[in-house]
């Protein structure tokens, strides 16, 4: 067994991206090694395979007879059959699971929007209230002082005396920072998939990078290859860089300009989980529905 001869530049480029060299070479190899392009379409379609870790191997044939060598090929293309079949179920089983995941992941995003809607209604409705009691007060106020410079006695005004809190102690007790953090992700692809709505397919593609580079750190926070993004990089620039609003939805997710410039990095200590598995949510929201930042109230 040994390990198949890559095209050693593609696969430098997709180290210097954050994938591991396993990955790398496995799609450069079934991949024909065609393009860059086609690397990184393939580690999209097969990152939930099993094996996508793993480096691939090629087959040494011995040096023997014809016969022996016809009968080894027809052995090995029946367990190549039956490995292929073994895989496929596998993944089928990996997708529905996945599908599963997702549905719940949805569910529990409704629900918590559904009742952040709720605390935030009931926090508009104590703040119309308190607004109504400030009205209110300032009219006894102006009352009060029309009185005393009439010489007439305070009266009932006197004694009005109005409880107004102050709007942050509403806000205390609300998920504002969390609600806000989502929000803004959310509000940047669909801003970036409105400034390039007439190419869907660089959208897609852009999409489907970011979720490679949330995912990568979602998974390995602790290695750095996967937090540090060199901003040069051509493959970056034309999935990503040159569209409006690609990094500025990774500096949302925690990454930030290293002082020359150079790189976009995202600090061990600022790895935030819940920012990271957010921005991923929202991605996967966002490949699989067509219409998605289309139909907001700013189009």
């Amino acid at each position: 067994m040994a390990v198949p001869r890559v095209n050693k530049k593609l696969l430098q480029e997709l180290e210097s991206m954050g994938f591991p060299t396993a990955r790398a070479t496995r799609a450069l190899h079934y991949s024909g090694t065609a393009s860059l392009e086609a690397c990184i379409d393939w580690i999209v379609d097969h990152e939930n395979d099993p094996d996508i870790d793993q480096m691939p191997l090629d087959l040494l044939w011995l040096n023997c007879s014809s016969a022996h060598r016809d009968q080894t090929r027809k052995k090995s293309k029946e367990e190549e059959k039956k490995l292929e079949l073994q895989m496929e179920r596998e993944r089928e089983k990996e997708r529905i699971r996945s599908g599963k995941e997702l549905m719940e992941a949805k569910q529990i995003l409704e629900d918590n929007e559904r009742k952040r809607n709720i605390v935030f209604r009931n926090s508009e409705k104590e703040e119309e209230k308190r607004a109504r009691e400030r009205i209110r007060w300032k009219l006894e106020q102006d009352k009060l002082e029309r009185r005393v410079k009439l010489g007439l006695p305070p009266g009932h005004t006197a004694s009005a005396k109005l409880s107004i809190p102050v709007r942050g102690e509403i806000q205390k007790s609300l998920p504002v920072q969390s609600v806000a953090k989502s929000e803004h992700i959310r509000e940047r692809l669909r801003s970036l998939r409105r400034n390039h709505k007439d190419d869907d397919a660089r959208v897609r593609r852009a999409f489907q990078t970011l979720l490679i580079y949330v995912g990568n750190v979602a998974k390995n926070p602790d290695q750095e290859k996967f937090r540090k993004i060199r901003l040069g990089n051509p493959s970056f620039l034309d999935r990503v860089g040159s569209l409006i609003g690609g990094i500025e939805f990774l500096e949302l997710c925690g990454f930030e300009r290293t002082e020359a410039g150079e790189f976009l990095y995202l600090p061990r200590d600022k790895v935030d989980m819940a920012t990271l598995y957010s921005a991923a949510s929202e991605l996967k929201s966002a490949l699989t529905n067509p219409f998605f930042g289309l139909l907001s109230r700013d189009v």
